[in-house]
């Protein structure tokens, strides 16, 4: 019997690159997503985080969780570069990651190269 439509959180269980993003989403691995995602070794995520408000480092627990595969993580903030705050540099670097952020655009560039490069690489990613 039908159970109706069923609700599960958004993730694609590989590594792919960015294809296109814009209009509050991101194309990937033949797929859309509307709204922002988290790009890591165990896949992308769908994530709830938007420009509106401030990175918080509670933002970041799933990279925070990840850490041993990750050796770089770019930011995308959006359509403008906002700084990462000292405890979310300061978290990430206890755990030996790398951070950059920058505006989303320029994080989806850099992140399709890196992972071209079979970097240890992920990224967050705010729609815009």
């Amino acid at each position: 019997m039908a159970k109706g439509i069923e609700i599960r959180e958004a993730h694609f269980p590989g590594r792919a690159p960015i294809d296109a993003y814009g209009n509050g989403g991101f194309r990937f691995a033949d797929m859309s997503h509307r709204g922002s995602i988290l790009c890591m070794p165990s896949g992308i995520h769908g994530w709830d985080k938007d420009e509106s408000t401030p990175l918080m480092l509670a933002d970041l627990q799933r990279v925070l969780d990840e850490a041993g595969d990750i050796e770089v993580l770019l930011v995308g903030t959006g359509k403008e570069i906002r700084p990462l705050s000292a405890d979310i540099k300061a978290a990430l670097r206890e755990r030996n990651i790398r951070s950059d952020p920058m505006s989303t655009g320029a994080a989806v560039r850099t992140f399709n190269v890196m992972l071209a490069e079979s970097r240890a690489v992920a990224a967050a990613l705010i729609a815009v």
